[in-house]
């Protein structure tokens, strides 16, 4: 049974919906690595009550314990490392856009981080390490999106995460490190409104009366997955035995265009109080792809796992998180 986990970027959307559930087990322990750039302590708080730890090697304690500090520094990841049974990595730059705007930044965190994390699990002899992938490792291509595509990244995003894949890959077969790259689609729900996905943002967009920005034509498309179904596939990633070196693709297995997610979200913001809203289409954004929607077979065979919750289901849950 694991016991210790380590969750880096906890204090993050997928993160504090991760502690959430973990809480709720008997006898684990949960120790959140962040630099608090984009979560707080304060949202941690919003899902646990935690103890803060200093930077240095510290024995895991009952509940969750937050150390504040940034993957870059490979002293303080293997600090955080001591005495884990599993590194769930969710730390990381996020997105396409910002990729974009700084290539550089991107590699740093999501390569030379990736790295760091790694090799801390490695030498503190963690037992598994999932890594938080996405489909943008695969670039352009025919959906729907399978575990044996080529990669062609697109985005400098894609190109990083591609990385964290192959060094995943590399510390599995080298160093026997079990390491599992889960590929997530466009993930929404509760405890997200700090994302600049287009899911928490349209819903900010609606409460404060600002139009509706599509980049393009809106017909490009995407596999809109809730946070909570992400959540079991994670456990899932950590629990199942003889997956060491493998990647899975973590989605709805289903396609739905920028469009159709407008119609199925504005009634539900209606039903909330809010009124209709002007949408606006401005230019298709650099880096990003037409088609992308996922084949999870494989998840479902070798993890036990599939998506449960419904688009209308989990746009009115994360709705009702945003105002209530």
């Amino acid at each position: 049974m694991v016991k210790n986990w380590l969750i880096t970027g906890g204090c993050g959307f997928i993160g504090l919906n991760l502690v959430r559930r973990l809480i709720k087990e008997p006898d684990v322990r949960v120790r959140v690595l962040d630099n608090l750039s984009v979560g707080t302590a304060d949202d941690l708080r919003r899902v646990s009550e935690f103890r803060e730890l200093p930077v240095a090697q510290s024995p895991f304690g009952d509940g969750v314990a937050l150390m504040v500090g940034d993957i870059l520094d490979d002293n303080v990841v293997e600090a955080a490392s001591e005495g884990a049974d599993v590194v769930v990595h969710l730390a990381a730059n996020t997105g396409v856009g910002p990729s974009v705007e700084d290539p550089r930044a991107d590699c740093r965190t999501n390569v030379t981080g990736t790295l760091n994390t790694l090799d801390a699990a490695r030498h503190a002899g963690v037992t598994r390490f999932v890594f938080a992938s996405s489909g943008a490792p695969v670039g352009e291509c025919e959906p729907p999106i399978h575990e044996e595509m080529v990669p062609h990244p697109v985005s400098p995003y894609g190109a990083s995460k591609l990385a964290g894949e192959a060094y995943c890959s590399a510390y599995f077969r080298t160093f026997g490190l079990e390491t599992v790259a889960l590929r997530f689609g466009n993930v929404y729900g509760p405890y997200s409104g700090k994302k600049s996905s287009v899911v928490a943002k349209f819903i900010r967009q609606v409460e404060s009366g600002e139009t509706l920005e599509i980049y393009g034509d809106g017909k490009q498309t995407r596999d809109f997955i809730f946070v909570e179904d992400i959540v079991d596939a994670i456990v899932l990633a950590v629990r199942c035995d003889d997956i060491g070196g493998e990647i899975f693709q973590i989605a709805t297995n289903r396609e739905s265009t920028i469009l159709e997610l407008i119609d199925q979200l504005l009634p539900i913001m209606r039903d909330a109080g809010f009124g209709d809203v002007k949408i606006e289409h401005g230019q298709q954004r650099p880096g990003d792809v037409r088609r992308n929607f996922s084949d999870t077979t494989k998840a479902r065979e070798q993890l036990g796992w599939q998506s449960e919750t419904l688009l209308a289901t989990g746009l009115r849950r994360t709705v009702d998180w945003f105002v209530g």
